[in-house]
C-alpha cells in the first residue's frame, strides 16, 4: 500500500512537472518578441567582451610561441617576464601589420576600385570593337561581360550624397565611434584573457570536473581540446595561406602586365579563405576584369598561370603550413560551406568546415560508442557452452 503511494505521489509530480514546462514554453513563445529583443540588449551589451575573447583567441598562437622564445633566451628579464613582454611584442607587431596595410595596400586597392570603375565601359567598348572575328562570342558579350560592365556603370554616386543618406553617414559616424570605444574595451579584455590564460583555463577545467561526470568530464576535455585545435590549424593556416597565395598571384600577374594586378591577387587571397567556391569565385572575377582590361589572350594566360599557382599551393604549401589536413571528405566540406554560407554568410562559409569537422569527430564517437554497446550486450546474451 506504502509502495503504491509512493508510485502515485511520483507520478503526479511528473504530470505537474510536465504542465509546469508547457506553461513556461507558452509563455516564452507568447513574448518571444520580447525575448528577442533581450537577448539582443544583452549580446549588445556583451559585445565587447566577446569580441575580446575572439581576439585573444586569434592572438593565442602567435603570443604563446614568442613566450616560448623568449623563456628559453639567456636574458634573465625576458625570462622572469615572458608572457608580458611576448603579449606586448605580438600587439607591435600586429599593429605594423595594420599600418603597413592601411598605408601601403588600402590605397593600392582605392585607386584601383576607383579607375576601373571609371574605365570599365572603355575597357568594354573595346574589347568589343577588337574581336571582329567574333573572338568574344556573343553568348560571353550579352551573359557576362555585358551585365557586369552596366552593374557597375549604373552605380549611382549623386544618390549617396543626400540629406537622408547624409543623416545616414552621421548616425553611422556615432556608431563607429561606439565601436571604437567598444574594440577599446575589447583590446583590454584580450590582454587580460591573454595574461591570465592559464589561470582562466584551469578554472574551466576544475569546474567542468566538478559539475560532470568522470566520463562526461573526459568527454568534455576531448572535444575542448580537438575543437582548439581544429579552429586554431584551421584558421591560422587558411589566413597565412591566404596572404601567401595574393603575393604569389599579385606578383605574377605584375610580371605579365595585368592591370589592377594587386587588386586581383588580393580578390584572389581573399575568396581563397573559403574552400573549392572561394577560389572559383575569385578567379572567376579576375579573368572577367582581365579580359576587359587586357583582352583574351591574356586573360587566357592570367588564368592558366593562377590555376598552376593554386595547385601548387593545394598540394604543396597549404599541407606543410597545415601540417594535417582536416581529415574530412570534399563532399563534407563542400556540404559544410553550402550550410554555412546560407545562415553566416562569409563568415558562416569561413569557419563552416572546422565546425564541421569537430562535429563529425562526436558524431563519430556516438557511433562508435553505440556500437560497442550493442557488441558487448550481443556477447553477453550469446549462449554459453555448459
Amino acid at each position: 500500500m506504502k509502495k503504491e503511494k509512493v508510485l502515485g505521489t511520483k507520478r503526479w509530480f511528473y504530470w505537474v512537472s510536465i504542465g509546469v514546462v508547457l506553461i513556461i514554453i507558452y509563455k516564452l513563445l507568447d513574448n518571444f518578441s520580447g525575448i528577442g529583443n533581450w537577448f539582443s540588449n544583452l549580446f549588445s551589451v556583451l559585445a565587447p567582451f566577446l569580441e575580446g575573447i575572439l581576439i585573444a583567441y586569434i592572438l593565442y598562437i602567435p603570443c604563446k610561441k614568442i613566450e616560448e622564445i623568449l623563456s628559453k633566451t639567456k636574458i634573465k628579464f625576458f625570462v622572469k617576464h615572458a608572457r608580458g613582454t611576448s603579449i606586448t611584442l605580438t600587439y607591435i607587431i600586429l599593429l605594423v601589420l595594420i599600418a603597413l596595410f592601411m598605408n601601403v595596400i588600402i590605397p593600392i586597392l582605392a585607386s584601383s576600385i576607383s579607375d576601373l570603375i571609371s574605365n570599365v565601359q572603355n575597357y568594354y567598348n573595346s574589347v568589343v570593337s577588337d574581336s571582329p572575328d567574333l573572338t568574344i562570342t556573343p553568348f560571353i558579350q550579352e551573359n557576362i561581360l555585358k551585365p557586369v560592365v552596366d552593374w557597375i556603370q549604373n552605380i549611382d554616386f549623386e544618390s549617396l550624397f543626400t540629406f537622408d543618406m547624409i543623416k545616414e553617414y552621421l548616425s553611422s559616424a556615432m556608431g563607429f565611434i561606439k565601436g571604437v570605444i567598444n574594440l577599446f574595451i575589447a583590446i583590454i579584455c584580450s590582454v587580460y584573457i591573454l595574461a591570465q590564460r592559464t589561470r582562466i583555463i584551469n578554472f574551466l577545467n576544475r569546474f567542468a570536473r566538478a559539475v560532470l561526470t568522470e566520463r562526461g568530464y573526459q568527454r568534455f576535455n576531448r572535444y575542448f581540446t580537438s575543437g582548439n585545435k581544429i579552429f586554431f590549424r584551421y584558421l591560422s593556416s587558411q589566413m597565412l595561406d591566404g596572404i601567401i597565395i595574393a603575393i604569389l598571384t599579385s606578383v605574377a600577374m605584375s610580371i605579365m602586365g595585368v592591370k589592377y594586378a594587386v587588386l586581383l591577387g588580393t580578390l584572389i587571397g581573399i575568396s581563397n579563405l573559403i574552400p573549392y567556391f572561394g577560389a572559383i569565385f575569385g578567379v572567376g572575377i579576375s579573368i572577367i576584369i582581365t579580359l576587359l582590361t587586357g583582352g583574351w589572350q591574356q586573360a587566357l594566360v592570367m588564368a592558366i598561370v593562377v590555376i598552376i599557382l593554386q595547385q601548387i599551393d593545394a598540394n604543396l604549401i597549404n599541407p606543410r603550413i597545415t601540417s594535417s589536413s582536416l581529415k574530412v571528405s570534399p563532399l563534407l566540406v563542400m556540404f559544410a560551406v553550402t550550410v554555412g554560407g546560407a545562415y553566416g554568410g562569409v563568415l558562416g562559409m569561413f569557419i563552416a568546415a572546422p565546425f564541421f569537422t569537430l562535429l563529425k569527430i562526436i558524431i563519430d564517437d556516438f557511433v562508435d560508442s553505440r556500437n560497442r554497446e550493442k557488441e558487448k550486450i550481443k556477447i553477453d546474451n550469446y549462449p554459453q557452452d555448459e
